[in-house]
């Protein structure tokens, strides 16, 4: 998007608007696979009516069809793989994609148009993959593991805080092996310490996502815990309990290795908050390892849990294991796992009740038009529960705000309150959020 507004096109996200419409696609596990098929042939049905004259397909599902999608859907004009996406605008401008060359990772000085809220944004600290998980076919697609330079990644960061965001997100399919490519140990650890001494007007929050759990070292924990504005928040996907099936996963480890690692997690870090996801119907798991999972889950607590069904990939290693679940089986387990997890915060989320925390303000419910929505530190965007203001106070509230709010009511997985105190100052007007971030160079 940002190359593209750079060359002076205009974005829309409505695409009976666009001469051009750009469909980027996920091919990690079958339902997103599936979603990008629909995506693709409901965007065609808008150029065969005439409203658009080019269809784009670019991302992930071009680097495991590239092929084929041509063949077996014509509506499509051209393709874009994930080490061309500097090619985007050759595409939309009628002139042939070049090359694909070393694997593509963009940089602080590459055009870059927000399309989150005015408030956070996500910035890629990382690109690609070199663990070998067998259920896993990112490094197929995305190539090897390697880093940006930490100075480019803060001076993204502060110019992201210049501009009024209040909370960044870093992400990356393996943010704890951030800088071991370049030789820097504790990369992640001293990324952090970097991004947290940069000064700014009002509080910030920094994140990170997706953290590998051999890589979660002291050092990264004394960090979090030293700085305030490294928010008390870890996601570290463990996938399983069961020692036996972590091995046909190609991870190791158990979960007696794991309640560890979170015990050590907890007692470094006031207030933090643990989140997870799991997999459950890998092949060969039996009904004991999925009742050591539910223990394990039972014992552990997290703070925020999600469960995916286990899917093959025709690429990955898994796919060619023994021991297969039907679907049926996969989709009771889900359930069963879930269950148990909603109790579980339900449970954790009372102890939240009559205290008061700092919140940030996202803007008006989706739900109703009489509550605003609000998260807390430990609720990351889009991913876990949020808080819902069902009294604003004497004033009302302001997308991107910190508040200070009062916890008066807790379900499963969201939270019910009251502003209280004062707001912050007013900001100068917010730009528009399809903006360009200002580089030194295109």
């Amino acid at each position: 998007m940002g190359l593209l507004a750079a060359r002076g096109h205009e974005l829309t996200s409505r695409p009976a608007e666009a001469d051009v419409i750009v469909v980027n696609t996920c091919s990690f596990i079958d339902p997103a696979k599936q979603e990008s098929i629909d995506t693709i042939l409901e965007m065609a049905a808008f150029k065969t009516s005439g409203c658009a004259r080019k269809l784009v397909v670019a991302g992930c599902l071009v680097e495991r069809f590239h092929h084929r999608i041509r063949d077996l859907l014509p509506e499509v004009d051209a393709v874009l793989g994930v080490n061309q996406l500097d090619s985007i605008v050759d595409l939309c401008e009628d002139r042939p994609a070049r090359p694909g060359a070393a694997p593509y990772l963009y940089h602080h000085l590459t055009p870059r148009v927000l399309a989150t809220p005015r408030h956070y944004a996500y910035i890629k600290i990382a690109e690609g993959c070199d663990h070998p998980c067998s259920f896993c076919v990112i490094p197929h697609y995305r190539g090897n593991f390697r880093s940006r330079p930490p100075e480019s990644v803060e001076a993204e960061a502060t110019r992201l805080f210049a501009q009024g965001i209040r909370e960044i997100n870093l992400i990356g399919q393996d943010t704890t092996g951030y800088g071991q490519d370049l030789g820097i140990r504790d990369g992640l650890a001293l990324l952090l310490e970097r991004l947290a001494q940069i000064e700014t007007p009002r509080p910030k929050w920094i994140r990170f996502l997706y953290a590998y759990p051999n890589q979660v070292t002291p050092k990264l924990l004394d960090t979090i815990a030293a700085h305030p504005s490294l928010v008390p928040y870890i996601d570290v996907p463990l996938q399983h309990a069961s020692a036996r099936l972590l091995r046909r996963m190609k991870r190791g480890a158990s979960g007696d290795i794991f309640l560890k690692l979170v015990e050590r997690i907890r007692k470094t870090i006031p207030g933090v908050a643990v989140r997870t996801s799991m997999i459950v119907g890998f092949p060969g798991e039996t009904e004991a390892d999925f009742t050591q999972l539910c223990q394990f889950v039972q014992a552990a607590r997290f703070d925020h849990l999600g469960v995916f069904g286990y899917s093959d990939e025709d690429t990955s290693a898994s796919c060619r294991l023994d021991g297969k679940l039907d679907g049926r089986a996969i989709y009771n387990r889900k359930r069963r796992l879930m269950s148990l997890q909603r109790k579980i915060s339900r449970a954790r989320n009372r102890l939240l009740q009559g205290r008061e925390l700092d919140v940030l303000v996202e803007g008006p419910s989706k739900e109703s038009d009489l509550l605003w929505q609000a998260r807390l530190a430990t609720q990351a965007p889009e991913i876990d529960g949020v808080c819902y203001i069902s009294d604003p106070g004497h004033t009302a509230p302001r997308p991107g705000e910190f508040r200070r709010m009062r916890i008066e009511k807790t379900h499963d997985y969201d939270l019910v309150g009251a502003l209280v105190g004062d707001p912050e100052p007013a900001d100068p007007p917010a730009p528009n959020p399809f903006r360009i971030l200002p580089a030194e160079a295109s």
